[in-house]
């Protein structure tokens, strides 16, 4: 029973899987000094070879401080990467710390639709989650500003006025424009107020813009670049289509009439 067997009255074991000792001693391959085997690094078992704790935490530092994100292996041809985590143990944890800031960047990079806080005292790094495109918050400082032109938040101003923003005045302009919900002509920039009735409107200098999107008049929905012009040839086209088909019409019953005297 349980691992024996018995043959010709004798008690046999079963054969079991061979342990390979590791050597009490092995040599670093970097510092290349003798080491005990319980100062030997251990990569998580994704790659064995024998570097020293103290050396691999050197060569990480050093990998940290030019911004390298993704660490491999010492080893001349090897191409496994270190575990973050089994390196945890044997450096500092500001450098941790730092090389997880690091990989998290690193990750961001990839990341098409970011910009940072423009607060010179925060700078934090905000990622457009929500499919933001123009107002935004800080998560840290929680200060607005505009997602678009990477600049404090202008409220009333587009992005391309922000310029316009000479003092408090202009500001608290702007922020009446925003609740009020006016918009601003795109030429002469005045505050433009809609009662009721559709997005087209018309200011004092005469010039006609969308209400909703502030560009001038247009055809379609907001952002489409449909112009006018291309309205008036769809509308020459579908009458050059009826002109001929009454011409056809024209044809066969002129044709029709002969025929039938």
């Amino acid at each position: 029973m349980g691992n024996t067997l018995k043959k010709n009255g004798r008690d046999l074991k079963k054969p079991q899987e061979e342990q390979v000792e590791e050597d009490p001693v092995f040599t670093c391959e970097i510092c290349i000094e003798p080491m005990q085997s319980n100062k030997k690094f251990n990569n998580n078992n994704n790659c064995v070879h024998p570097f020293c704790m103290d050396c691999i935490a050197k060569y990480v530092e050093t990998q940290i401080d030019n911004k390298v994100a993704n660490i491999k292996c010492p080893s001349l041809y090897c191409t496994q990467l270190l575990d973050s985590l089994f390196c945890r143990r044997i450096i500092s944890k500001p450098l941790f710390d730092k090389w997880c800031d690091i990989l998290f960047e690193s990750a961001v990079l990839k990341v098409e639709e970011k910009c940072y806080c423009p607060d010179p005292q925060c700078s934090t790094l905000v990622l457009n989650e929500c499919k933001i495109v123009t107002k935004s918050e800080c998560p840290v400082c929680k200060k607005e500003f505009c997602f678009q032109c990477k600049t404090r938040w202008h409220a009333g101003y587009r992005c391309n006025e922000s310029g316009q923003l000479r003092d408090e005045n202009d500001v608290l302009l702007g922020r009446l424009i925003e609740e009020k919900k006016w918009s601003r002509c795109p030429n002469c920039g005045h505050a433009v107020e809609r009662v009721d009735g559709c997005n087209d409107v018309i200011c004092r200098c005469q010039t006609r813009f969308c209400h909703k999107c502030g560009q001038k008049s247009h055809i379609g929905q907001c952002g489409e670049k449909e112009l006018e012009e291309n309205l008036c040839s769809n509308i020459l086209q579908y009458i050059l289509v009826v002109l001929t088909m009454i011409s056809v019409y024209v044809f066969i019953k002129n044709n029709l009439f002969l025929i039938m005297q």
